[in-house]
């Protein structure tokens, strides 16, 4: 594969290398406060860290390689690498999410919980990863849905729910400091621990799904409304017979469509390609980086009930 001519609009290229910059500074900044404070709910918020550093990056490479033109052996293009890197995102939170658990467990059983004293400097840590985490997950899921690029929208998914861990992480914290019971922390850990296992299941399924070509109901919807308008003496012009076997699919951020249309089998060749050239241009249009392709039938019933042949 060749990755050289790839071309990454700079939005997306400015977005993810942000995403990855504050990933690694907030990496840092959130085990500087679990080694002070010995936090279980903190260090669950770190370890998420190191799945959004490698999601981060993950994502910076995928964006090359989507934006790679097609070659002789991807002909369809490079855009479901966008899938594999939000599906590798979703494994990488699962394992930490697993991870936090585990560990979770094995310091309660140690007892070796949280420094109630140091709680003040720990906190403090906390909110200011909670507000770049907030502010950095919706620029990336602003810019990612202004793409179309599920990367970008993976990433920035994953920052906001990381800002949620963090609110989390205070209020497990704020109980512990007025209550004085320090098992508030790790409860507070293992809940955290099962919505970032359940959060990362949710993105593998949605990936996984895309990587299968299941189908979007809502593009789904869009083409077969307008294939109806085309359908019939009462329809749109270029008007057609009938239409079946409508299917598309998506690589990364780009659609293809494939339909069959029926006309009258008395239209010239070159004026049944004209109609399904039209209604192409319309698909893509609608669509926006699509491609539609027509299959051409003749309608069975040559006294065409639903259009007159127009030459």
């Amino acid at each position: 594969m060749r990755f050289r001519n790839a071309h990454i609009p700079t939005a997306e290229a400015w977005a993810v290398i942000v995403s990855l910059t504050v990933s690694i500074v907030l990496l840092l900044i959130k085990f500087a406060a679990y080694f002070v404070t010995g936090s279980a709910a903190i260090f669950s918020d770190a370890v998420e860290s190191i799945a959004n550093v490698l999601g981060a990056t993950m994502a910076f490479y995928a964006l090359v390689v989507a934006h790679s033109p097609a070659d002789e052996e991807h002909p369809y293009g490079h855009g479901k690498i966008e899938f594999l890197s939000a599906m590798f995102e979703g494994g990488m939170v699962l394992m930490a999410a697993i991870f936090i658990v585990v560990r979770t467990f094995d310091a309660m059983w140690r007892g070796d919980l949280v420094q109630e004293q140091r709680l003040g400097v720990g906190l403090a840590m906390v909110v200011l990863a909670l507000f770049v985490n907030g502010g950095v997950g919706f620029y990336l899921l602003r810019t990612g849905r202004k793409q179309d690029s599920m990367t970008l929208e993976a990433d920035g998914k994953h920052l906001l729910s990381d800002a949620l861990t963090s609110i989390a992480v205070l209020v497990g914290l704020g109980l512990v400091k007025l209550t004085g019971w320090v098992y508030f922390d790790p409860i507070t850990a293992l809940l955290l621990g099962v919505n970032i296992g359940w959060m990362a299941l949710g993105l593998i399924r949605r990936s996984g799904g895309r990587l299968m070509d299941r189908q979007d109901m809502e593009d789904m919807q869009l083409l077969t409304e307008i294939l109806e308008r085309h359908v019939g003496p009462e329809g749109k012009e270029p008007r057609i017979c009938a239409y079946h076997k409508l299917r598309h699919r998506h690589t990364g951020r780009f659609h293809w469509v494939d339909f069959h249309i029926q006309v009258p089998a008395t239209w010239t060749i070159e004026h049944a390609h004209e109609v399904a050239g039209a209604i192409e241009g319309e698909m893509e249009r609608a669509l926006g980086d699509a491609n539609a392709t027509a299959h051409i039938e003749p309608y069975p019933d040559r006294d065409c009930p639903w259009c007159q042949p127009e030459h």
